[in-house]
């Protein structure tokens, strides 16, 4: 997932050259490293599921589902094929989140179904409700049927007035971290990789798309097969339904959307084949196949979800100049970090998303220059870096401790992403990217497909790069990375000179009131305007604000990264001409990187705190249930704190809003 907007801004209007830049680069090699030892496995417990992989693993899983709209139902069966580790074993442990199950049957050895006992147990309000099978034969296959919650954390379900169009009902999934669950009775944990099918019924006027092969040319008749070949973690699993068209960008991509999206959303995303290729240069081919996009509702709570051949995106990032499509970038290294080679547990997302960010960038370099690419780094350093101010220790270490996580969605983001993101530059600057570049290749190449915890990586980096090439880097140095918390002092320093142009106007102005000229502004992207709101005091005088509003235009912008800096600046400052736009943002909006900054403004004063309330309100029926689960909680510290209301119980600091993770200046997903 995306926590951070990471945007490319119209390349075309800006030199993006690499002098001035504040990294050196080591020549580009595209050599494939020799094949390095094997790292030998070791015991993973997973705290967030009740699955016991060491007994029994799921292999595959053959889905056959209806879809209904107005019961907000999913329903039908789930059979498992099973590999019996230990023979001994006697149960098949599922994970579950208020699922109606049915029954459960075992296939015998003459192909015919026999019912099994089970037992769901009573829920936990994280972790959902484990499904006991009784298997003493331990059949090759079991099979549960069963029916989603309307309230399915994992599920959400649109009426037509929610939706672009405005006609057709829409739904769909956001599995990760651990909502896969509320949807499908499975293995809920990434340690277990599994192929499936699915045969899915739905209204004839609902086009039904999965994390699966999609066919472009499908035809919309209610009745859809799907197959994924390759093994994939349960929290990759997806579905969604609704009013959408395809539009291709190249042979091997495309765009999935309402129609009233699909042709903006196809030119915004016009660079995806170029970045494909960039990717597949460093770190070898493309392995799934297909690499489309569907655009969801403005209700997806996060920026962007790597589901396998079909990234869901919010359309947040869509504004017209492609100033934030560098989502897409975020969510197609994914294919490499995170969907090849995946976290064994949720203690080690940095795995997945800091090595993603790091490959992100290099994509965003490589087709956007370095200027780009610096300023993306500086933006993301200076978020960790007030998160980290007040951010627990325990919550800043790449690896954590177990019993540190109490919800996987509570992951900082800061520390998964950036710190993960800034790991890897560390030991590409220590080995030089001749040396470092076909090391991470081979890296994705020898774990392809498996799920590896921070051990095995730390194993595997000593026994080859560091092996190979002695007396560039210590272990004692890697486990300050690996597990301490804070940075290492000698981690990589970046500067952006197109900031320091950013900074002088805006240092000038709080002098002077004189603004920058618009000959320079006219230029500025995405990254740039958001470096001048991040760098303003946390209040400023009402006239100032109305000078910036009427040279700028911030209230109304449609560009979220702007406008979740701007907001809270006006709310903290008492500026009041925003609230009216404030309102229709919150309302419209449900990625909670972008809204959560807002509403934590807002709850801090009496009559924000009504605002929120009123508006939050309103968006209700049409917000994501992981949002909403969010804003309810700022909402009832906020009252705490105005003492209106006891304090809720406590939660990690600094919890992830976009994969996605925690708001910037505030994961993240996706992912």
């Amino acid at each position: 997932m995306r926590p951070l907007f990471l945007s490319f801004a119209a390349a075309a209007a800006v030199a993006l050259v690499a002098a001035g830049c504040g990294k050196s680069q080591a020549p580009q090699a595209t050599a494939t490293p020799a094949a390095a030892p094997t790292v030998a496995a070791e015991t993973v417990v997973d705290e967030h599921s009740y699955a016991q992989p060491d007994k029994v693993r799921i292999t595959d899983i053959a889905l056959d589902l209806a879809i209904d709209f107005d019961k907000k139902e999913i329903s039908g069966s789930a059979t498992y094929t099973l590999d019996w580790v230990d023979q001994k074993a006697t149960a098949l442990v599922l994970d579950t989140r208020d699922l109606h199950i049915d029954k459960a049957e075992g296939q015998r050895a003459d192909g015919s179904w026999a019912p099994l006992q089970f037992q769901l147990a009573a829920p936990d309000k994280t972790l959902g409700s484990a499904l006991t099978i009784q298997t003493p034969e331990r059949p090759a296959k079991v099979r549960v049927t069963y029916a989603t919650s309307p309230e399915a954390s994992g599920l959400q379900w649109l009426a037509p007035s929610m939706t672009e169009g405005g006609k057709q009902p829409f739904m769909f999934s956001q599995s990760q971290q651990i909502h896969a669950r509320s949807w499908v009775p499975l293995q809920d944990t990434p340690q277990v990789r599994f192929t499936y099918s699915a045969h899915v019924t739905a209204p004839k006027d609902a086009m039904v798309l999965m994390s699966a092969d999609n066919d472009p040319n499908a035809a919309r008749d209610g009745d859809y097969s799907f197959k994924m070949p390759q093994k994939i973690p349960s929290y990759l699993l997806a579905i969604a339904a609704g009013d959408l068209v395809f539009k291709p960008i190249s042979a091997r991509s495309g765009v999935w959307a309402e129609p009233a999206m699909v042709d903006k959303a196809a030119k915004e995303f016009e660079d995806t084949e170029k970045m494909i290729e960039t990717a597949e240069q460093i770190y070898g081919p493309y392995r799934w196949g297909r690499y489309d996009l569907l655009v969801l509702p403005p209700s997806f709570p996060y920026g962007g979800m790597e589901n396998p051949r079909l990234t869901f995106a919010t359309p947040t990032v869509i504004v017209g100049d492609k100033s934030l499509v560098s989502l897409v970038a975020h969510e197609l290294a994914h294919s490499w970090s995170g969907n090849l080679v995946t976290f064994a547990t949720d203690k080690d997302a940095w795995l997945n998303e800091g090595i993603t960010t790091y490959v992100q960038s290099r994509i965003t370099e490589k087709l956007y220059g370095r200027d780009m690419a610096d300023m993306e780094e500086v933006i993301d350093r200076d978020e960790l870096k007030g998160e980290f101010a007040t951010l627990a220790p325990d919550l800043q270490r790449l690896s954590l401790k177990p019993g540190t996580l109490a919800d996987p969605d509570d992951q900082s983001s800061a520390t998964v992403y950036t710190k993960g993101a800034w790991f890897m530059e560390y030991l590409e600057q220590k080995f030089g990217r001749g040396v470092f570049d076909p090391w991470l290749r081979g890296y994705f190449d020898h774990f392809a497909f498996q799920s590896i915890t921070t051990r095995q990586f730390r194993a595997y980096l000593e026994s080859t790069l560091l092996k190979d090439n002695p007396g560039k880097v210590t272990m004692r140095e890697i486990d300050e990375w690996l597990y301490e918390p804070g940075i290492p002092a000698d981690a990589p320093k970046i500067e952006s000179r197109r900031f320091a142009t950013v900074n002088a106007g805006r240092i000038a102005w709080q002098g002077s009131g004189k603004l920058p000229d618009k000959s320079v502004t006219g230029e500025w992207s995405t990254q740039e305007w958001v470096h001048f709101l991040e760098g303003m005091p946390a209040t400023l005088k009402p006239e100032q604000l109305e000078q910036l509003d009427a040279t700028y235009h911030f209230t109304g912008t449609p560009n979220g990264e702007i406008a979740m800096r701007w907001y809270p600046l006006a709310e903290r400052s008492g500026y009041a001409a925003a609230r009216e736009e404030m309102g229709k943002f919150l309302e419209r909006v449900g990625r909670r990187k972008l809204i959560i900054p807002i509403y934590k403004a807002l709850v801090a004063t009496p009559g924000g705190l009504a605002f929120a309330e009123q508006v939050f309100t309103q968006a209700k029926p049409a917000t994501h249930p992981i949002t909403a689960g969010t804003i309810e909680q700022v909402i009832a510290e906020g009252k705490a704190k105005l003492g209106n209301a006891p304090a809720p119980a406590a939660a990690p600091a600094a919890p992830k809003p976009e994969g996605e993770a925690a708001p910037q200046a505030d994961p993240a997903a996706a992912h």
